[in-house]
């Protein structure tokens, strides 16, 4: 079994308001298109991946496992604890005292944790493991 272990990073306590420019025109990723010159209004990056500051902290991943979902090594995730952790939902878990990044899945009455990369294997849940979800995985943030 591989499981792929995090640096926990928590928010701090009062966030400091980093309010940026968000241009009111879109980039074209196919063809050019003429720019909009005007800020449409600022944009706060704290506001934009933290709905529930107090439920949130980050992790950083390591591994590949999880490629496909396009979370790379380094990325940064943001977790959500207040969210429900349903079929389908990425979630942070301890996995008997390890922590790791799954797609959590459901077939039949089976619970899995699904990695998004063919080089690794789903992890079946049954009765012998301890596993705790942390959250659900609502952002990644990754370099270019």
């Amino acid at each position: 079994m591989t499981t792929t272990s995090f640096t926990v990073l928590l928010p701090t306590p009062c966030p400091r308001v980093l309010p940026l420019p968000l241009f009111s025109g879109k980039v074209a990723a196919g063809f050019p298109s003429p720019a909009d010159d005007y800020v449409e209004k600022t944009l706060d990056l704290n506001e934009l991946l933290i709905q529930k500051p107090a439920a949130t902290f980050f992790v950083r991943a390591q591994g590949e496992s999880m490629l496909g979902a396009g979370i790379h090594p380094n990325d940064i995730l943001v977790v959500d604890r207040s969210i429900e952790p349903v079929p389908g939902k990425i979630v942070i878990c301890s996995l008997n005292g390890e922590l790791t990044v799954k797609r959590l899945e459901r077939d039949n009455e089976r619970w899995k944790l699904k990695a998004e990369n063919p080089a690794y294997a789903d992890i079946v849940i049954y009765e012998a493991l301890e596993l705790v979800i942390w959250g659900v995985v609502t952002n990644v943030i990754h370099p270019l």
